[in-house]
């Protein structure tokens, strides 16, 4: 049976955290090796309640790492995806911990074993299928045309660069190829251009997404900007990716276990 490592990044969702740990019920356990939540040096109870609820369900495989500082998503990306190959498990998924994806949209992936014939699986918040709740039109409008951009760039269908919902083979990230990659909410958007660049086998598939009480993080326009920027250089010279995009250079993304 494959080992799988779930990747929940957290940062300043104490509210949201519990709803997203009770998703893994016996059903989705039976699929799940360990859960690992890194809290991104949360200002609020994010790690408290955690915490608790790790004491009180001690027959579910979660850790809580605490990063050694705060190294942004695309940071704890790094530090999960280091985790996932040191400690040999074969696949990874991510789940937000904001409790705006489902895990449960990724059953039947993982029921027919479907993740087994692509490098990476990713949730997509766009195309037939999927379902969205609360998620405002002008954002939707702004997703698509990103997607269908990148998409001209790439030359494949893109049908989201960032849901929080995926799914990666640790044979496509034992190099380590991410590690240059932004540290902030680009990470993903680098991550679909190095997909092209390395030739790896992606697949995308309709997830569900909802906000309700979600606190977005993101800065609208100066992230367009540098993403633009981003597809421009990678348009130009697909070499760009292997560039430093980080605004701090970090030697290790480190992370200590709290529970």
């Amino acid at each position: 049976m494959d080992k799988i490592l779930v990747f929940i990044p957290a940062y300043n969702c104490e509210n949201q955290i519990i709803r997203v740990l009770s998703q893994f019920d016996d059903e989705m356990l039976k699929y799940i090796s360990q859960i690992i939540v890194v809290n991104n040096r949360s200002t609020d109870n994010t790690e408290m309640v955690v915490a608790a609820y790790i004491r009180q369900h001690a027959d579910i495989p979660i850790k809580l790492l605490r990063n050694k500082e705060n190294y942004g998503l695309g940071g704890s990306h790094k530090v999960a995806f280091n985790y996932a190959i040191d400690n040999g498990y074969d696949h990874v998924i991510v789940l937000h911990g904001d409790d705006q994806g489902s895990i449960k949209d990724f059953l039947p992936i993982l029921k027919k074993e479907y993740y087994k014939k692509h490098d990476c699986v990713l949730g997509a918040r766009f195309m037939k299928g999927s379902r969205l709740e609360g998620y405002s039109l002008f954002r939707s409008f702004g997703n698509v045309v990103y997607d269908f951009l990148f998409a001209f760039v790439v030359k494949k269908k893109i049908y989201d660069l960032g849901s929080g919902l995926n799914m990666y083979s640790t044979k496509m990230l034992k190099d380590r190829f991410y590690f240059k990659f932004p540290d902030n909410l680009m990470f993903n958007y680098c991550m679909i251009l190095a997909s092209d660049y390395y030739s790896h086998d992606i697949s995308f598939y309709p997830v569900s997404w909802r906000e309700d009480d979600q606190v977005s993080n993101v800065k609208m326009m100066d992230q367009a900007m540098k993403v633009l920027k981003m597809l421009r250089d990678y348009y130009k010279d697909p070499e760009s990716v292997k560039k430093d995009y980080r605004d701090k250079v970090i030697n290790d993304y480190e992370a200590d276990v709290i529970a």
